[in-house]
């Protein structure tokens, strides 16, 4: 019998990511006048990469295929952490956090076409069925429920920089899938995680430097600014990188993919909390359809 794709763990672990990823474009653009982004992206991971390494010591140890397999780590950091987040934060000094996360709504075709092209997995008919419903809901979003909205839409620089980014996304989520791992350090989540935070520290400082040497970086200090480092250090990098990669392990990066959809949703429904506005019937119809479409994959 064959066993399902997506049990309720598994939905729940891929679920989690969305919401903590809304929070990051809503955070990331109010501070957007506090902190560069390059610079950003380099405080965010140091302080993950600090938590981490009392968690993933197994990472440090002898044997445990860090240095032995650094090219892999290093794709790995450079991928996810390096350039899909401060291309992300990039977008953000000229996009709005809806737009950001509506042009990362792309990322089940890129998984495809990645899939495809640089795997060989083979893109079935529910899948192409599964990635229109749950497009047709993010554009639901994006034109407010009135499809006149969609004439309106312009594209700016920072939407260019999420597509990068998330092509970036594509494939660290199918080398994710590659078992060239030692079972202990893969068996680890922390120590797995801190082996490409490591490496993707490094890529961070060297695209920080790039920002410092093109200019002079001017961090305007405060509490809030502080709150906000933490939450994007703890929680849209380390537990939504630990619920993403356990969800993918389980599900597939196809399938998970389709929940990246729910991020524009969020992102809508939390900026409405911070303007104080009540949702809409529209983020319903939303919300059915872009569920309709992990469902519709996911069989």
């Amino acid at each position: 019998m064959h066993r399902p794709a997506l049990t309720p763990s598994t939905t729940l672990l891929l679920t989690v990511p969305p919401v903590l990823w809304a929070g990051n474009a809503i955070v990331g653009r109010l501070v957007r006048d506090a902190v560069p982004p390059m610079t950003l992206n380099l405080i965010r991971w140091t302080i993950a990469l600090l938590v981490l390494v009392p968690l993933g010591r197994a990472a440090l140890k002898h044997g445990s295929g860090v240095l032995a397999n650094w090219k892999r780590y290093a794709m790995l950091g450079l991928l996810g952490v390096g350039l899909y987040n401060s291309l992300q934060y990039l977008a953000l000094q000229s996009s709005s956090p809806i737009n950001v996360t509506l042009v990362a709504s792309g990322v089940p075709v890129w998984m495809l076409l990645v899939g495809r092209l640089f795997y060989g997995v083979p893109v079935k008919r529910k899948q192409i069925l599964g990635a229109v419903l749950s497009i047709g809901g993010v554009l639901v979003v994006l034109c407010r429920g009135d499809i006149h909205g969609l004439l309106q839409l312009r594209l700016v620089a920072g939407d260019l920089y999420m597509i990068l980014a998330t092509i970036a996304w594509s494939f660290y989520s199918w080398m994710l899938m590659q078992q060239k791992d030692v079972p202990a350090l893969r068996a680890d989540w922390a120590a797995f995680l801190l082996a490409q935070v490591g490496y993707g520290v490094l890529w961070s400082a060297a695209l920080a430097g790039s920002e410092w040497a093109l200019g002079g970086v001017d961090i305007v200090w405060s509490w809030p600014l502080a709150a906000a480092l933490l939450y994007v250090a703890i929680g849209p990098a380390i537990l939504a990188m630990r619920c993403w990669g356990a969800g993918v392990q389980r599900a597939g990066p196809s399938i998970g993919a389709f929940f990246i959809n729910l991020t524009p949703l969020f992102t809508a429904l939390l900026s409405s909390a911070f303007l104080g506005e009540a949702p809409h019937l529209y983020h319903v119809l939303a919300f059915g359809m872009i569920v309709g479409g992990i469902a519709v994959s996911a069989r």
